[in-house]
């Protein structure tokens, strides 16, 4: 799972994305609640993946800043 972070003014919000083979899971909303959850089914891996990527980009762009640990410090 991705999670992501955006703090400017008075917002205050969080963004996790989590891929699971052909869909993914959206939550987001205010940081301190549990927010709203999302689950968003494709027709493969393929299409999951490039829309997974494009929505991260999307959040990138508009602020937000990743707040997942680092996959080094992750034990495999």
């Amino acid at each position: 799972m991705r999670s992501f972070t955006f703090s400017e003014g008075t917002s205050n919000k969080f963004w996790n994305i989590d891929l699971q083979g052909k869909q993914f899971t959206v939550t987001f909303g205010k940081i301190g609640t549990n927010g709203q959850t999302q689950v968003k089914p494709f027709a493969d891996d393929a299409a999951a993946k490039k829309e997974h990527d494009k929505l991260v980009a999307e959040k990138v762009k508009k602020g937000y800043t990743e707040a997942t640990p680092s996959a080094k410090a992750q034990p495999k």
